[in-house]
């Protein structure tokens, strides 16, 4: 790799608020916010509004979506039979 053309890659807190969750990763962002790591060195802190601690698909709180009824819905309220 050639020198001084690559980004610096170094830890990284991200935060969600939401949740209350923060994991410490490698990435090429960074932030003049600083916060203490449970291993006692500052890292700088970027905040995320969503992390698999607060998205429905991982906390299973996702909704299924009623389609079918929906279209029924559709067809009762204005009278539409089905053609085919």
């Amino acid at each position: 790799m050639k020198k001084g053309i690559h980004p610096a890659y170094e830890p990284v807190i991200f935060r969600d608020r939401s949740a209350g969750f923060s994991f410490l990763t490698r990435s090429t962002r960074t932030s003049e916010v600083r916060e203490t790591w449970e291993d006692g060195k500052e890292y700088p802190v970027i905040d995320v509004e969503i992390s698999s601690a607060s998205h429905p698909f991982y906390t299973g709180s996702a909704r299924v979506v009623d389609t079918e009824g929906r279209v029924e819905r559709f067809r009762r309220r204005y009278g539409k039979g089905t053609t085919r």
